[in-house]
This record gives structure tokens, sequence and C-alpha cells, in this order.
């Protein structure tokens, strides 16, 4: 990955939306809450959860300061299907990190929904089920990018370079730890 220095950028504003309750009322009006940071929040343009994950479509995608071509380019993504976390939309663009929370605002036509994931740990142990106990049938070095398969809330399944198994949660980047994937 090449790259300049990031600058942070502002998320968007926290937004609070409520309206005036009347108790005890037939015309009770609900309270909407919008933007705490709270689990299971929905981006603003697809409706889909935030974050979430996606892998970078092509060879190359630029991460920029902001959501449009006229922003800078500050950093450059440079392997097919590296995972990244969407955290931000906005139109035709997302927010992204990767592992080290390095990123910025990409074009959604760079990003595919195929997901992948990064080997943390150094030579990961592949295995043949998912338990410490059966065999291993590969080994993957730290920065590995594998296809990601299912997952339980342990373990994953991947598969890369003419290999597939099982390999723990903890030693892998691109699925959060209590995601489970069929």
């Amino acid at each position: 990955m090449l790259g300049t220095s990031l600058t942070a950028w502002a998320e968007t504003p926290q937004v609070r939306v409520e309206q005036q309750q009347v108790p005890q009322s037939a015309d009770a009006q609900i309270t909407r809450v919008q933007g705490e940071g709270q689990a299971g929040t929905r981006g603003a343009v697809t409706n889909l959860p935030l974050p979430r994950y996606v892998s970078l479509k092509g060879s190359e995608g630029n991460a920029r300061r902001g959501p449009s071509l006229s922003h800078r380019i500050d950093w450059v993504f440079r392997h097919a299907g590296m995972p990244l976390r969407v955290v931000a939309e906005f139109g035709h663009w997302r927010r992204v990190e990767d592992k080290d929370g390095a990123g910025g605002w990409i074009h959604y036509a760079l990003l595919s929904g195929v997901r992948t994931a990064l080997i943390t740990q150094d030579m990961a142990e592949l295995r043949s089920r998912p338990n410490m106990d059966s065999g291993v049938v590969a080994r993957a070095e730290s920065g590995a990018i594998v296809r990601l398969g299912e997952c339980n809330l342990d373990w994953c399944r991947v598969s890369g370079g003419g290999q597939r198994g099982w390999v723990p949660k903890t030693s892998i980047w691109g699925v959060d730890a209590t995601e489970t994937r069929e």
C-alpha cells in the first residue's frame, strides 16, 4: 500500500430526531433516534448495516479525503480482494478503513460485496474442521488475503492459494467477532 499521512476526516454529524410524545393517548407518537453509535445502524444511502465488510474489486483503489473526485487522494489500496470495513456512506461514495484504520472515501464501483479476510497471525493453521484437535491442512502467512466462507461463533472457513480450511476468528480480520455466516 502506498500513501501519504492520513488526516482524520470528520464523520457525519450525529443526528437526533425526536418528536414530542403525548402520554396515555391513542395518538401518542413514537420517538425515533438515529446515529448514536448503536449496533445495528444502517447506511442512509443503501440501508445496509454499518459498519460492514466489503472487498476491493480491482487491483487499485484511491481513498480520498472527501466523497468526490475533487478531494485529494490520501491513500491507494493496491491489493485486489483486500477486505475493507465500510463505516459511512455519502451518495456514490463509501468511507472505508483497512485493518490498521487507514482509509478514506472510495467510489462504490471500486468495491465488491465478495467477502474476504486478511490473515493476521503468522503461519496461521488451516484445519480440516472447526476445532483445535482436527488436522492441519495448510498454513497461511500473515497478510495473505483469503476468501471468506461460512463462520460460526469462533471459526471461519477460508480458501486461498488452492487450499481451504478452518481458522479461528482471532487469526483473521474481515469478520466481526459475533458474526455468523452460512
